[in-house]
Formats: structure tokens, sequence, C-alpha cells
């Protein structure tokens, strides 16, 4: 058993080698490692406040971005609405304006026709009473060609002016 059971002065060097690194540990070496766990847990706290930080000014940007989008839909379904409104009013302006012109040609055109076929009305007045006074002039100078036919038309023509 003397094998198993440590001595008295392996156990006494072994306390004092162990305390002995202890305070040379807490002396020279502690002191930088719990300061650069320290440093190192103020670098992830500031990290992790850098996080939120841009988290939130993310999320503020994209509410952002959702408004400029809902107002950039707005914008152009209203533009949209204005360019079929102007598009509906060229399209009853032109149709009015054509019916207009159409209504002036039609308009002219019968005014037109009427004045040719008043015109021809006139024209052909003309030839018939031309026509009518060279058949009674001829008409006149072959039954007038003898004295008494004369006499003759001249009392009837007196009679009938009497009686009317």
């Amino acid at each position: 058993m003397d094998l198993v059971t440590p001595g008295v002065g392996l156990i006494f060097w072994t306390v004092l080698i162990f305390l002995l690194l202890l305070i040379l540990l807490r002396k020279f070496a502690w002191k930088p490692i719990l300061k650069a766990v320290k440093n190192r847990e103020d670098h992830i706290e500031k990290a992790i406040t850098a996080a939120e930080t841009a988290r939130n000014e993310v999320s503020v940007l994209y509410t952002q971005n959702e408004a400029i989008l809902v107002e950039a839909k707005q914008e152009r379904e209203k533009l949209l609405k204005e360019t079929r409104e102007i598009k509906d009013k060229i399209i009853t302006e032109a149709k009015e304006k054509a019916a207009e012109e159409h209504h002036k040609i039609v308009s002219s055109g019968k005014e037109s026709i009427q004045n040719e076929v008043a015109a021809a009305e006139t024209h052909l007045k003309n030839v018939v009473a031309k026509l009518s006074i060279e058949i009674a002039e001829k008409l006149l100078k072959a039954e007038l060609s003898d004295k008494s036919k004369q006499e003759k038309l001249v009392g009837d023509l007196l009679k009938d002016i009497k009686l009317n």
C-alpha cells in the first residue's frame, strides 16, 4: 500500500508549489487575463448594441420603404386614372367634332343640292317659257296673218277682259 498512498513530503512540496504557482499567476497572469476577458465582454456588449441599433434602423427603413411603395402605388393609380380620363375626354371631343363636321358636311351637301335643284328648276322654267313664247309667236304669226283673224282675236280678248 505504500505505493498507493503519497508521502507527506510529496504532499507538502506539491501544495507549496501549487500555492507559489497561484501567487505568481495572480500577480502576473490573472489581471491581464481578467482584463482581456473584460475587454472581450465589453466588445461583445458593444457589438450586440450595434446589432440592435442596426436592426431598429433596418426596421425603420423597411417601414419607410413600405410607406414609399404604398405612396408610389397610389401615385401610379392616380396617374393612370388621370390618363384614362384624358383619353376618354379626347375620344369624346373627337367624336363630337366628327359629328359636328359630319353635320356640317351633310348640311352643306343638302344646301348645295337644294341650290342645284333651284337652279335647275329656274333654268327649266326659263327654257319652257322661251319655248312657250317661241311656240306662241309661231302660232300667232300663223293665225294672225289674216286681218279678219286679228280682229276676231282682239275682240275675244276684250270680251275675256271685261268678264273677269
